[in-house]
């Protein structure tokens, strides 16, 4: 059988579909990237937004629309949410919640009767790593998350806090080294409280994943300004551990953050940021900004405008705030009009395209080993421009004839100039 995964949100999501690639290869089935050819489809949906929810409806009704053959099952928070609509959908043959997301690939085959002896026994092989190519992958490590904040859906959906055990996200990474993987991202939900059930922390997974695994490339996906164990920072004088964080601010007003019943002033994540550069430079730091939260004043948009300019991001992901069903922050007060946060958010989109070209013009003559992609682009006199990105995760891309081969492979350049959505690196002698 062919097994077609798809998925919208986030990159947990993504994680999971790589788990359940191996599980259906492990079962005998085959993955295609060709939802046409597919005898089954699984979508892992998304709900973060009332936008998202939107989103995964139409794929829904587009995936059976376009393949009314394949058996199709739904899982992710959009399903977990609203169960008996997505039940109800034309096409959906299975709804699995985010609590029986490890089960998937069993209840699928069991449900649906399409259980199979597999065809050989063989561990699963590259052709599974289909979210990012054949250089790196993400690893799911954690589940759920124990804070309420007021504008998030996906707690509610994700459920209460579960870790997986340090023994088994080594034999992942190993298993996934040994398929030629280079580059690995722990995801989570909350991926600050990793190892709350399991009576460790975040700081004690990522030694033993340097220390028992030789992956060449450890990122972490997503994590909270708070909760840090108090020998993090320390852990990024290991060069297999990137430097490059991606911590979700949302305001820069501690009045807003209340609202929002974050857990992290801006005093203390301006600490957290000023540390990370002093101890590794150019380390990168990236963000969310949540514009037009409720009540969210002139005054309060001004402060916290000025606090991002303050600290500098290398990227910022921007959210115009919109009102989700089942959150505390649907029921507030002073929602704000749709041309004020849309004034805002333009507003932060000029700001964010200025820093993350700082940020660029700060990194220009430095060398930095990049770990090449697959993907290339075809010049004029016959070179290739290929892509991939350095250990702070910048995008580079740099020319290279048609005959020579890359991929996957770590090679250093110094950084020329900024291009058009890359930087420009030099190959070194």
């Amino acid at each position: 059988m062919k097994v077609h995964l798809k998925t919208l949100g986030c990159r947990l999501n993504e994680a999971e579909l790589e788990t359940w690639a191996q599980a259906f290869q492990k079962s005998g089935h085959a993955i295609t990237k060709q939802a046409e050819d597919a005898q089954l489809i699984v979508l892992n949906s998304c709900a973060v937004t009332q936008d998202a929810a939107r989103k995964s409806r139409q794929l829904v009704r587009r995936i059976h629309r376009d393949n009314p053959q394949a058996k199709l099952v739904v899982s992710g928070c959009y399903a977990t949410l609203n169960t008996d609509e997505v039940a109800a959908l034309m096409g959906v043959d299975l709804v699995v919640s985010n609590k029986d997301k490890d089960q998937l690939v069993e209840k699928t085959l069991t449900e649906l009767d399409m259980d199979t002896m597999p065809t050989m026994s063989t561990e699963p092989g590259e052709t599974s790593l289909f979210t990012r190519g054949r250089q790196r992958a993400f690893v799911k490590v954690q589940d759920g998350c124990r804070y309420r904040c007021t504008f998030c859906i996906v707690t509610v959906a994700r459920g209460e806090e579960s870790s997986r055990p340090v023994a088994a996200v080594i034999d992942e990474i190993n298993a996934l080294h040994q398929q030629g993987i280079t580059e690995v991202i722990l995801t989570g939900v909350h991926l600050g409280g990793y190892g709350s059930d399991l009576g460790n922390n975040l700081s004690d997974l990522i030694k033993a994943i340097l220390a028992e695994t030789e992956i060449p490339r450890l990122r972490l996906g997503s994590l909270e300004p708070w909760e840090l164990p108090d020998d993090f920072f320390t852990l990024f004088a290991n060069p297999r551990l990137m430097p490059h964080l991606h911590l979700p601010l949302q305001s820069g007003a501690d009045s807003v953050l209340r609202r929002m019943a974050r857990r992290c002033k801006t005093e203390e994540f301006a600490a957290i940021v000023r540390q990370l550069r002093e101890q590794i430079p150019h380390f990168n730091i990236t963000t969310d900004i949540i514009v037009g939260f409720p009540g969210e004043t002139d005054e309060e948009w001004q402060t916290s405008y000025d606090f991002i300019k303050q600290t500098g991001f290398g990227h910022i992901h921007i959210f115009t705030y919109s009102s989700r069903e089942g959150t505390k922050a649907a029921s507030l007060p002073d929602q704000i009009s749709t041309g004020i946060k849309k004034q805002r958010s333009q507003q932060l989109h000029e700001l964010a395209l200025g820093l993350k070209h700082d940020f660029c013009q700060l990194n220009i003559g430095q060398s930095f080993p990049v770990l090449w992609e697959g993907y290339s682009e075809a010049l004029a006199n016959g070179n290739r421009r290929v892509f991939g990105y350095t250990p702070n995760y910048l995008r580079v891309a740099a020319e290279l004839d048609s005959l020579t081969n890359v991929e996957n492979k770590t090679l250093t350049v110094r950084l020329s100039r900024l291009g058009e959505g890359y930087m420009a690196g030099e190959w070194l002698a």
